[in-house]
């Protein structure tokens, strides 16, 4: 069985993130997204409601499940047996920052691989900061995000 790590912080996560899940998940066995609770980082939503709505968002998709992680993803990987990390990528400076970090995860553990997918062309600009910006401006988030998703950052923004 090929299993594939997609980790990041998904602050929220985004129609682009959606995407990249729905398409590796026809590719890989299995799709463990790991969302990473780094206390060293400020996110607008904890480990656990991030948990919540992507669960949500999967919920259809039987062969990816979600996970919440402290600490290195290669450590992640070792723990479950996993020899790849997929990391999606929007444009060329999503690239080199990728890449650079897929050679230090390497260094750290040479059994790991990285694994590109570009984002599909029309996800390509949307980042997560720039979503809660607009969401916090009133803006119209409901292409850039699932539903769940809105509908917990406007309660979230107004809440604040």
């Amino acid at each position: 069985m090929q299993n594939v790590l997609f980790p990041g912080s998904f602050d929220p996560p985004t129609n682009g993130h959606l995407n990249i899940i729905q398409r590796a998940s026809k590719l890989f066995d299995r799709i463990v997204i790991v969302i990473a609770a780094n206390p060293e980082k400020q996110c607008l939503f904890s480990a656990h409601e991030r948990h919540e709505l992507i669960s949500a968002m999967v919920a259809g998709l039987e062969n990816v499940q979600v996970q919440i992680w402290e600490g290195l993803i290669v450590d992640f990987a070792a723990k479950i047996g996993s020899k790849i990390i997929l990391r999606g990528v929007r444009a060329l400076y999503d690239f080199e920052y990728e890449f650079e970090l897929s050679v230090i995860n390497r260094t750290l553990n040479p059994g790991v691989e990285t694994v590109f997918l570009p984002t599909d062309q029309k996800y390509s600009v949307l980042r997560s900061s720039a979503i809660k910006e607009a969401a916090l401006f009133g803006g119209d988030i409901s292409r850039m995000v699932p539903a769940n998703v809105e509908k917990a950052l406007k309660a979230k923004i107004q809440g604040s």
